[in-house]
């Protein structure tokens, strides 16, 4: 519960770091020059844009998993503009999703849930609480 407690913003960024400096997910090689979706113009500023998504992912799987790819690429999509045509809505990458996903399986902390998507592992949900719960005694 003290996941909701804490501002997603410290979380995903605590998290991120953890993610890295442990080495649990990786950025393949396309990762720096790729967009991450059609609605976007150019690749993200941020060179650890790959642990914050991964963060990301891992707090949203913690509030509404299971959660499958499509989902997740609806929560990261955005504003399409499609030249004199009306603006509409797109999806993100599915490709950077499932990625990530796969690597958070092989790490530990997600797993499949059969035919609903992916939801966390205990282990998971640990890690979420130790970092949740040490911004909580920061304050």
């Amino acid at each position: 519960m003290s996941v909701k407690l804490v501002e997603a913003g410290q979380l995903i960024e605590l998290t991120a770091r953890y993610l890295k400096e442990n080495g649990l997910v990786k950025p393949p090689t396309w990762a720096p020059y790729v967009k991450t979706g059609v609605s976007r113009e150019r690749p993200p500023a941020d060179p650890d844009w790959w642990y914050v998504r991964s963060a990301s992912i891992l707090r949203r799987l913690y509030l509404k998993g299971p959660i499958g790819v499509s989902r997740l690429r609806k929560y990261y999509g955005g504003r399409h503009r499609v030249g004199h045509g009306a603006p509409r809505f797109a999806k993100g990458s599915g490709t950077i999703v499932r990625k990530m996903c796969q690597q958070l399986e092989v790490a530990g902390l997600v797993q499949r849930a059969d035919r609903k998507g992916r939801v966390l592992t205990d282990k998971g949900r640990k890690l979420l609480n130790s970092l949740s719960k040490s911004l909580l005694t920061k304050r």
